[in-house]
């Protein structure tokens, strides 16, 4: 019989030591490696046995498939990692007038940061570093301006006054592909590659994968091919280029996966890769989906390697989108950096409602790749505005000249997707604006058409440029619209509306030195005069109330 135990900072060391032995991912221990307990107290302290060579779960190879381990069910340990580079200030337009990032957006921060808030979290409690504003505003739909003729994108821009700070102004850039109809996208070769480590041994994980991956199945057309590939202590190949006709087939393999050992990630993505490739579909869509918690802990000696080969697979036609699953042991930094690499999305699954959002209703922008190499750069005119910042988007920033220069990577974007940003903007003469004495005047002195603010040129905020790649192009091609007084509302559209109160959010969250006058309150009552809600949207507002109940 197990017994419970009380676990100290030395039985701690000990299961820790019984763990790195071998590399599990597991969250069960053997009696063997538990050890047995000798309970003799000492001020609430306990000694402990440690474990030996001949715990389960030792292993002398890296990728030798471990026994499970059997932790204490008390406490959880908290292991989720997360990074995110420090948040965009403001710049001078005098002497930065252009922003560029690269169009390529992710939602896993979002419904990620809503599991925590469902569990209860407080908001001290929430990790500042798993809040990205960009992946918070985008988690929605906005009602953006389709293509017209034969654009690629549809472009929506509009200024309105900021919410937390009065003597801003608030800008909203968006961006539309076409929605596609999936029965008459190209044929598919999706490989689902599937962590059955014991790591994934948890409702919210592996049970849970295998409920959206079966959603996926069932409203996938019947052209193209599906394999799978699962991997923990070894991989193994389930299915190899079964007919997407074989629902059955595809759908009796993804209900035969277990979960137990090790995590050796590196692994499967080899034998993803090489099952893909064996599959390869000329000019059709050729994808992983990977499925994991993240947590590779064996066999990944230098995940800079790793990285080099998704990249280099990327560039042989073979994508890599990422799905996250499960709490306590998220590597929401490793997935975020696997998807940016291999030119896939990274979504986090919290529930078969989300499963079907991102695996049924989003599934088009997920596999029908339109545009490649995707970069935005804003160019602001200083005769109206006097500084700005980008919210969000820190890890997507690229240097201006890297938007002109072909060989750089930019984002991917599928069919009926959208991506959206917005900037704070301090205009030129308010208060807040920054005035350098020493600054260049002689501009100024060039044109009298920039003084006249009835001139054309003193109306425009800004120039928004789009530079993208067709899927099958090396060169690239570049349109650009202008932002200007016919944009600017003093009340503000939904859209803005909506996405500042989700960009207010993000920034309490995280605690923005940049929040100015949010309030959890403020968006409370700023959600009472939206009118195009749906089921999402409903569901922010109470995320809100719930954070401002424990506050």
């Amino acid at each position: 019989m197990r017994r419970q135990m009380k676990v100290t900072p030395v039985v701690l060391s000990t299961i820790i030591a019984a763990s790195s032995i071998c590399g599990c991912g597991s969250s069960k221990m053997t009696e063997t490696a538990a050890t047995t307990a000798t309970e003799t107290k000492s001020d609430s302290s306990y000694e402990y046995e440690t474990a030996t060579e001949d715990s389960a779960c030792y292993a002398t190879e890296a990728y030798e498939e471990c026994t499970d381990m059997y932790y204490p069910e008390e406490p959880q340990y908290n292991t989720e990692s997360y990074e995110k580079p420090e948040e965009n200030g403001y710049n001078l337009v005098s002497t930065k007038p252009l922003s560029t990032f690269a169009a390529d957006v992710d939602t896993a921060s979002y419904s990620n940061v809503r599991r925590m808030i469902e569990d209860g979290y407080t908001l001290s409690e929430i990790n500042t570093d798993a809040v990205r504003p960009e992946e918070f505003i985008n988690y929605f739909s906005y009602d953006l301006n389709n293509p017209e003729g034969n654009n690629k994108f549809g472009i929506t821009t509009e200024i309105t006054t900021c919410p937390w700070n009065e003597d801003h102004e608030l800008m909203f850039v968006g961006m539309k592909t076409r929605d596609i109809d999936l029965s008459e996208a190209p044929a598919s070769n999706l490989v689902f590659l599937v962590d059955v480590s014991g790591s994934m041994d948890e409702p919210d994980k592996l049970p849970l994968l295998q409920k959206s991956l079966t959603e996926l199945v069932n409203s996938l057309p019947g052209k193209g091919v599906i394999s799978i590939v699962t991997y923990s202590g070894h991989e193994e190949v389930l299915l190899s280029g079964e007919s997407m006709k074989n629902k059955r087939e595809v759908i009796n393999a993804i209900d035969s996966m277990s979960a137990s050992g090790c995590t050796n990630g590196e692994a499967g993505i080899q034998k993803a890769y090489q099952i893909a490739e064996d599959n390869y579909i000329d000019g059709g869509i050729n994808r992983i989906v990977m499925c994991t918690d993240g947590d590779l802990n064996v066999g990944v000696d230098n995940p800079d390697d790793l990285e080099k080969l998704i990249e280099e697979k990327k560039n042989n036609g073979i994508f890599l989108s990422v799905l996250g699953f499960g709490t306590g042991n998220l590597k929401d930094d490793n997935l975020e950096r696997l998807a940016d690499r291999g030119n896939g999305n990274y979504s986090y699954i919290d529930s078969l409602f989300e499963g079907k959002k991102v695996l049924v209703y989003e599934m088009g922008s997920t596999l029908v790749t339109v545009a490649k190499d995707v970069k935005l750069q804003v160019e602001f005119n200083p005769a109206r505005v006097n500084s700005y910042r980008l919210i969000g988007y820190e890890n997507r920033l690229m240097n201006d000249a890297d938007f002109n220069d072909d060989t750089k990577d930019g984002g991917e974007i599928g069919a009926g997707h959208s991506v959206v940003a917005l900037y704070e903007i301090v205009p030129e003469g308010s208060q807040s604006a920054i005035n350098l004495k020493y600054q260049d005047k002689s501009s100024d002195d060039k044109s009298e058409e920039k003084a006249d603010e009835n001139s054309e040129f003193y109306s425009e905020y800004a120039t928004v440029s789009v530079r993208y790649k067709e899927p099958e192009a090396d060169k690239s091609e570049l349109f650009s619209i202008v932002v200007g007084d016919k944009d600017f509302s003093e009340e503000g559209s939904e859209n803005i509306r909506f996405a500042g109160l989700v960009a207010e959010f993000a920034m309490i969250l995280s605690d923005s030195e940049h929040k100015g006058t949010a309030t959890l309150q403020d968006i409370m009552d700023g959600y009472k005069q939206v009118e195009n809600t749906d089921e999402y949207k409903d569901e922010f507002n109470q995320l809100v109330r719930m954070v401002a109940k424990r506050s």
